[in-house]
């Protein structure tokens, strides 16, 4: 399974991460179909040429022509005139194997758990932080995802009780 390959590559190199996206949310408990892993990491030139080299090592490429260099030097480039908020990587060879690693977060700046899933304990942010990245993407699946969170963290609270 693509999402345990990227917790023991990244995991293997030390490098710090989160999970966050549809796997984040299905790991907090809330169905949600998704195809890539979405990941964040420390915006730091080391990191993303650590993660750049971690996923080729699992025969995924960048899906655009730019190495970790590039996305850390032009970074608010990227995110402010070209619509670019992940840098994503697949697997030409099984396109359903994709990650994506978010260009607009730091995972310094993330409350992360470490959810256990068989021998795995995996790094994911917190549902709080998961909120308030969806309610500023704002797309339609997002506005859905929002509503989930919110539910699961009355939920959560209720429980409490």
């Amino acid at each position: 399974m693509l999402l345990y390959e990227i917790v023991d590559v990244l995991n293997e190199k030390k490098i710090k991460f989160a999970i966050v996206g549809g796997y984040a949310l299905a790991l907090q408990g809330i169905i949600r179909a998704t195809i890539d892993v979405d990941v964040v990491l420390s915006l730091s030139l080391s990191e993303f040429e650590a993660a750049e080299k971690a996923l080729r090592d699992i025969k995924l490429q960048s899906r655009i022509p730019v190495r970790a260099k590039d996305i850390i030097t032009m970074r608010e480039e990227y995110i402010k005139n070209r619509n670019l908020i992940a840098w994503s990587f697949v697997d030409y060879q099984d396109p359903s194997r994709q990650v994506d690693i978010l260009i607009t977060k730091d995972v310094r700046d993330l409350n992360v758990e470490k959810i256990s899933v068989g021998k795995y304990k995996i790094p994911v942010a917190s549902l709080e932080d998961l909120l308030k990245m969806k309610i500023n993407t704002g797309r339609p699946q997002d506005l859905v995802d929002v509503a989930n969170i919110k539910e699961k963290l009355n939920e959560k609270k209720n429980n409490k009780k």
